[in-house]
């Protein structure tokens, strides 16, 4: 057992990739202001300037989900690799171009879209990772360290780029991005990684992002808070698309009363980060993100009604104060409702969720500021986080825990030589259940329903026996016989006690029935022992 008084922090691994980490998550960061300033000076759209950051964060959206499955499948230090060579290379091109006065409107999109898709490819295998630098009882510490570390970025990052663009210009900003990824590049390059074999094949591609939503989909804690951070996210998009007009336009300033801002909206990002802990250990997670949202609508109304830099600056910091403290519980949440089998897509899942609400909100906003103005659009977007409070009803925070891997189970005896791609696998249980506990039985069941469906399964069914009343047939299908076994691999300690539980306190026998089954459909069979079998 490691010294928890040690840290993670301890661990070279560890150390080096989180202390890299912070330079290279604020690089994109850094990227998307000097990219949002110098749309200001392509065009005066205030739907082009907003679409910029709907560029860099709609990636995360659209990509998240193959993303996280690639960091559950493959090696996770080869994906972050791969990504962040990539973005660099993008940053490097985007800033020739520009250096070359060739740069457009379109081609500023198209290089912001390019390395937002590098980073989304990115950041699941690398917050996935952090239990894999730390030994087992670290691991905890270790993913709130990450958390930490990007809330830091994101606090000094567009800091630091307003600065930067104010003193240098963007293209100083372009060739900072790529700097700025490559210490990151070497951390994870010099980290020896030790992966545990799997007693299984990998899944497909295909069949692991179906895997990551269908667990997202049957968990309903998960599925709830993914669904209020977007509806938050969208409702709040405003202003990081509008930012660099409201600078111009309310303010009167130019890139230094940008970076001013951004600095401010850090600063206070940077406390609340760091005031989320302590705030955790007193107060409910759920009035906490209903305090940062509220916050945060309260801000943008002052944000839209203001033309002094003090004003406007002091609803900035307070603003980033409480969307870092909101953003913080869930991440956290996020990490601690999921088995590790899913980590990696549930991670994408939440990254999807909240900058694909950001991402979405600021491209609509930007479209009503062009319409309404920007002032308005603010005042309308901050009334909307505001009522967003309101989803705690509806979408409420989940309460924490830890999810521990299941027992083991004995490999299932066969007589029919079955590979992984065997299939479809049809498995049914037998129970025998009191009439007196039939009702508490089938509401029971229903919860079992949505552990094997988050776990794969599919067509699941309960059945009662008509001429023996006290038989009951659990039947569900597989794809295949790989993913059957998959499926025993995943059971979660919590899943295992839900059963045992049923099993003891409502029928009458602990000895249940059950039986595993090969379908096999029209045409599956050969029906000649000569006839070629296309499979």
């Amino acid at each position: 057992m490691t010294d928890q008084r040690s840290g993670p922090l301890s661990i070279p691994a560890f150390r080096a990739i989180w202390l890299a980490s912070l330079p290279g998550n604020a690089a994109l960061l850094i990227l998307g202001v000097g990219a949002s300033w110098e749309m200001t000076g392509l065009t005066t759209s205030p739907q082009l300037v907003a679409t910029v950051q709907t560029m860099l964060l709609l990636p995360v959206m659209l990509l998240s989900m193959a993303a996280g499955a690639a960091a559950d499948m493959y090696d996770r230090r080869i994906v972050a690799l791969a990504a962040l060579t990539v973005a660099t290379i993008g940053a490097v091109v985007l800033a020739a171009i520009t250096a070359a006065g060739l740069l457009t409107p379109t081609t500023l999109l198209a290089g912001c879209f390019l390395i937002g898709c590098s980073v989304a490819l990115y950041g699941p295998s690398w917050q996935a990772s952090a239990a894999e630098q730390v030994p087992a009882d670290l691991a905890t510490p270790a993913i709130a360290m990450n958390s930490i570390s990007y809330n830091i970025a994101r606090s000094i990052g567009p800091a630091v780029g307003g600065v930067i663009v104010a003193v240098a210009g963007p293209l100083a900003a372009f060739a900072a991005c790529a700097i700025l990824y490559l210490p990151l590049i070497a951390a994870f390059w010099a980290w020896r990684r030790v992966r545990e074999p799997s007693r299984l094949p990998p899944e497909r591609l295909g069949s692991a992002i179906g895997a990551g939503l269908r667990y997202i989909i049957h968990a309903p804690p998960v599925r709830a808070l993914l669904f209020r951070l977007f509806l938050t996210g969208l409702m709040a998009g405003s202003l990081s698309g509008l930012l660099p007009l409201v600078s111009r336009d309310s303010l009167g300033g130019g890139a230094g009363v940008y970076g001013l801002m951004l600095g401010t909206i850090g600063v206070g990002a940077l406390v609340g980060g760091v005031a989320a802990g302590r705030l955790r250990a007193q107060f409910p997670n759920e009035w906490l993100v209903r305090g940062g949202t509220a916050v945060t609508g309260a801000a943008y109304v002052v944000i839209a009604a203001s033309h002094s830099i003090w004003i406007t600056g002091l609803a900035m910091f307070v603003m980033g104060a409480a969307w870092m403290v909101l953003v913080t519980i869930v991440t956290i949440g996020v990490q601690l409702l999921v088995p590790r089998w899913v980590a990696g897509r549930a991670l994408a899942g939440y990254q999807s969720a909240i900058m694909g609400g950001l991402a979405l909100g600021s491209w609509s906003w930007g479209q009503i500021a062009g319409v309404i103005g920007i002032a308005e659009t603010m005042t309308v977007s901050g009334i909307a986080v505001i009522l967003a409070v309101l989803l705690g009803r509806w979408l409420p925070m989940p309460s924490e825990s830890t999810v521990e891997q299941g027992n083991e189970l004995e490999k299932p005896s066969m007589s029919l030589a079955l590979t992984a791609r065997s299939g479809p696998v049809v498995i049914e249980i037998e129970y025998e259940v009191t009439p007196a506990n039939a009702r508490a039985f089938y509401t029971a069941m229903q919860q079992t329903r949505l552990i094997r469906k988050r776990n794969g399964a599919y067509d699941w069914s309960i059945s009662r026996d008509v001429a023996a009343p006290h038989v009951w047939l659990e039947r569900y299908h597989y794809s295949t016989w790989g993913d059957y076994l998959r499926q025993r691999d995943r059971r979660t300690a919590d899943e295992e006690a839900f059963e045992r539980d049923l099993i003891e306190r409502l029928c009458t026998s602990q000895d249940i029935r059950v039986r595993r089954w090969l379908e096999r459909p029209f045409g599956s069979v050969r029906w000649k022992d000569d006839t070629p079998d296309r499979g």
